[in-house]
């Protein structure tokens, strides 16, 4: 299994960066998708997941309004749109592949790419 993510960089406090994750070496469309970040010293946080099939969301009130998850399944990809970006968004972002029906958890998921780092500056 792969998960290839790209699209971090650096961006000012205020703007947008877009995130891409292809996957590939699963069935795709059986598992649920999230955006998880870490900081050095502090616990994993979801801040985006889409279910499999039906195309319900859930993000956490840190991030509610200012981030967007999109799948396609056809490209097996998943996409993460950060707006209104905040210093402390700054984080490695991971994508993840998940079968876990409580798929809004962190760590219920399975399958973790390799990180991409998102740095917002003051």
């Amino acid at each position: 299994v792969q998960l290839q993510a790209s699209g971090g960089g650096l961006v000012q406090a205020g703007g947008s960066l877009g995130l891409s994750c292809a996957a590939s070496g699963l069935p795709f469309r059986n598992y649920h998708m999230g955006w998880i970040r870490q900081v050095p010293g502090q616990e994993r946080e979801i801040v985006a997941a889409i279910h499999r099939s039906n195309g319900v969301t859930y993000y956490p009130n840190s991030v509610k309004g200012r981030f967007t998850i999109s799948r396609d399944n056809a490209k097996t990809t998943v996409y993460l749109q950060m707006d209104g970006l905040k210093p402390e968004d700054t984080a490695v972002y991971y994508c993840a592949a998940s079968r876990n029906v409580n798929w809004h958890v962190a760590v219920n998921y399975n399958y973790w790419g390799q990180g991409t780092l998102v740095t917002v500056s003051s």
